[in-house]
Formats: structure tokens, sequence, C-alpha cells
């Protein structure tokens, strides 16, 4: 099946746009990505935080992949670059926000060299350590936020993807103390960070996140 775009708020006149990526391992019986399963649902309520954010401003979309996890011969990658196309196609111009998680997350990173792409929040991403050498994120505000307790997605990756992004680009690394992979404990610290960054990046906000502040003001590392 192909990737399906879900549009969660959509205003008349948008200034920006952001896509939110899923997560999710590949299934042996190859079933296809469905809206109900664990990793797309645990995205529903950062896109409904999104959209609040936005105020009417920014239109919130949700990406459903066209496959199952990141095997060889199968990237969402693609995906992505299906999502920010038709986003260009429906508000000519605007800049777009990418919000992922865990795979989705590493997508979302590896797709911060793209053109229309201004600003990037990696909740959890399953990295390699040498992501950041394979984007050019110049020009671009990326933020990753990893939970301590996460024990799917490997903490010291994600701190050699930021130090490489950072040599070309404003990057930082948010610690949630006590946070897990699944993002269910202390969900809402996840959301308000992911939020608050995409309103201080998109629309020129002052973040009301001092974390989100002190990423913007240059910090390599926080902890919250």
């Amino acid at each position: 099946m192909p990737a399906r775009l879900l549009p969660v708020r959509v205003p008349r006149s948008a200034t920006g746009a952001v896509l939110v990526l899923h997560g999710g391992g590949s299934r042996e019986d190859g079933a296809i990505v469905s809206r109900f399963q664990p990793s797309v649902v645990r995205m529903v309520p950062v896109a409904w935080r999104l959209a609040r954010v936005g105020h009417g401003t920014l239109a919130v979309y949700r990406l459903l992949n066209s496959h199952r996890g990141w095997d060889e011969g199968q990237s969402p990658l693609d995906d992505v670059r299906w999502g920010l196309g038709e986003v260009r196609d429906r508000h000519e111009g605007v800049p777009v926000g990418l919000v992922g998680h865990s795979l989705g997350g590493r997508a979302a990173l590896l797709s911060a060299g793209e053109p229309s792409v201004h600003s990037v929040v990696a909740l959890a991403p399953w990295v390699y350590a040498d992501d950041g050498t394979k984007v050019d994120p110049r020009g671009r505000h990326l933020m990753v936020v990893h939970g301590t307790e996460d024990h799917v997605s490997d903490l010291g990756r994600a701190e050699r993807v930021v130090d490489a992004l950072r040599r070309s680009a404003q990057a930082g690394l948010v610690l949630v103390e006590g946070g897990t992979h699944g993002m269910l404990r202390r969900r809402g610290r996840f959301e308000s960070l992911a939020a608050d960054f995409v309103a201080a990046t998109m629309l020129d906000r002052a973040p009301t996140e001092p974390a989100v502040r002190d990423v913007l003001d240059g910090a390599a590392r926080v902890l919250v």
C-alpha cells in the first residue's frame, strides 16, 4: 500500500506545516502499516499537541508509511520525500517541521537536508552512530529527545549523532529523566518539548520550556 497523509489540522492560510512520523519495526508476515498499530497511535497525541500550539497557523499532518520498519530495499525516507512533496503541493513555499519517533525520528533526522525542512524533532530516535554524517543540516534547527530509561534506542549512538550534527547546524540533546522508549512514562514532557521546539523554530515564539531555550541558546545536552 502506498504512503498516506492524514490531516490533523489544516488552516486555510498556513504559514508553516508539520509532518509527524511514526516508528515501528518490520514484521515477518509483511503486514502493512495500519493507523491502529501502537507505533502509529503513539504519535496521535503528539500531533494534536502540535496542532494546538499552531493556533491555526500550522498545518499538521501524520504520515503513514508504505511499509513497516526499515529494511534493505524499503526505506521510510522515500515516504518522507513523498510526504514533503504533498505538503509543498498543498502549501506552496511554506517551511516544514518534522517530528518523528523511533525509526520515524531517524527518518526525520536523515531528512533534515530536504529543501523545505526548517526544523526537526527526533523523539527517542533509533539511529546508527554515523547517521549524523549522512545529512547536510546547515541552516536547520534540530533537537533530539531521549529518555534515560530507554532500553531500545541507544543513547550513546544518539549522542554521537548530535555531536556530528552540531558541526554544521543548531542541534541539542534533551534527556528526559525516567523516560522510556515508548514515551508512556513522562509522556507529557516529551509532547511539550516537541511542541515548544516547533513553536519556537517555526512560529518564532519565545520558548516556555527551559530545556528548549537552552538548546536554542547552544546547549549540547540538557537534563529535564
